[in-house]
């Protein structure tokens, strides 16, 4: 474990299981954090917890839906049991299993039932961790929440309404928890993630194509990068910033829609004037 800038600090980090949480868990522990690896998946999260014991940090898995206020309240309580306080909460479990995807759809066919389940546990589960874990920041005046939206929030798409809707709502929830706790020490910012590529949800080499096309940078997102960003808005070094919400999509939310083929179209007349 090399780096301290998060020495001391006890950071819980949600749908840490697996994925991309998995990793920040990791990194947040690699700059001195002690963790609590928080995810529905208890197996997945002790896996985690022991790969960062094992790499000499210390961290706590514990099991924990989201969506539910009595198992979000115990969580809490059992981090402080355990390391005694908390100074970061980075809100990250969300529903996007193949059988969420194949109910949330377009608004025509959307499934009701996969429109609640994305309510509950990426919008509901994001508010009862912040309701249960800012009354410990408050007591030292001081911590930082951070929560997990996305470019289908800031955009409108295809499919996938129900996600969409519930990410835009924690851009601004965590605008609401930035105002509402600012004077008292408590920072929030909420993170747009673009393509990231991981193992967790693979995508077809042709989609990637298109994606990658209308990204500014030459590859997509990597878990590291963005567990690099999220251990960026835990730690001091970002402490004048709260109530942003930070793009992390390699420029793709940047230009416009017809950014990708105009460049092909210039490629093809071997000029840029229009």
């Amino acid at each position: 474990m090399n780096g301290q800038k998060l020495a001391g600090r006890v950071a819980i980090i949600t749908g840490a299981g697996g994925g991309l949480g998995a990793e920040c868990a990791r990194v947040l522990a690699g700059h001195g954090a002690l963790v609590a690896v928080v995810d529905i998946n208890l197996a997945g999260a002790q896996a985690v917890a022991a790969s960062i014991i094992g790499q000499g940090g210390q961290a706590l898995a514990v099991q924990t839906d989201v969506s539910c206020e009595e198992e979000v309240k115990a969580m809490a309580a059992a981090v402080l049991a355990r390391f005694g306080r908390i100074d970061v909460l980075y809100n990250n479990a969300a529903i996007l299993s193949p059988e969420q995807r194949a109910g949330d759809l377009d608004v025509c066919n959307m499934d009701v039932a996969a429109w609640d389940r994305a309510m509950a546990v990426n919008l509901r589960g994001s508010m009862l961790c912040a309701k249960h874990v800012i009354p410990a920041m408050l007591l030292q005046q001081s911590g930082s929440v951070m929560f997990a939206t996305s470019g289908f929030g800031a955009q409108g798409d295809l499919t996938l309404s129900a996600y969409a809707a519930s990410k835009a709502a924690i851009a601004m929830l965590s605008k609401s928890v930035a105002a509402q706790y600012g004077k008292q020490g408590i920072r929030s910012n909420a993170i747009q993630i673009g393509l990231v590529e991981n193992d967790v949800h693979p995508m077809p080499a042709e989609l990637k194509k298109i994606l990658l096309d209308n990204h500014l940078t030459p590859a997509l997102g990597t878990p590291r990068q963005l567990a690099d960003i999220v251990a960026f808005l835990a730690c001091d070094e970002s402490s004048f910033i709260t109530g942003h919400t930070l793009a992390a999509d390699g420029g793709f939310s940047s230009h416009t829609p017809s950014m990708a083929a105009m460049r092909g179209f210039f490629e093809r007349v071997g000029s840029n004037r229009i």
